[in-house]
């Protein structure tokens, strides 16, 4: 079976000025987290630290270069991510979809949904 890598976008500022999740935010994602581990269909999953304790490396005109975040010029970051192994791009949207809907309504969450190429 094909397996998926899900990126989680995020505009962290927003969402860190924004308000909370309600209080039943954490309970509903662990009920999905254990429907879909039980379904076999997850290999891993998590957030990610912000961008103010990371740093990009890059490559450009032959040299390496560094950033330290926080990224202020960059409007949406990768905040977490899945891995999970399903029957076809179909069924991975679906859980992206599913778990972009435990989201408050008023953030604004993106779930990239890509193939991982197996060699």
């Amino acid at each position: 079976m094909p397996r998926f890598i899900t990126l989680v976008h995020i505009d962290e500022n927003a969402l860190s000025a924004g308000p909370p999740p309600g209080e039943d935010f954490d309970k509903r994602m662990g009920a999905l987290f254990e429907e879909i581990a039980k379904a076999g269909v997850m290999l891993d999953t998590a957030g990610l630290k912000p961008t103010s304790e990371s740093t990009r490396v890059i490559w450009s005109g032959g040299k390496i270069g560094y950033t330290d975040g926080p990224f202020t010029e960059t409007k949406e970051v990768v905040g977490g991510y899945s891995i999970v192994q399903a029957k076809d791009k179909a069924e991975a949207m679906e859980w992206a979809k599913r778990f972009l809907e435990i989201h408050p309504a008023e953030w604004k969450v993106t779930c990239e949904v890509r193939e991982i190429k197996e060699a």
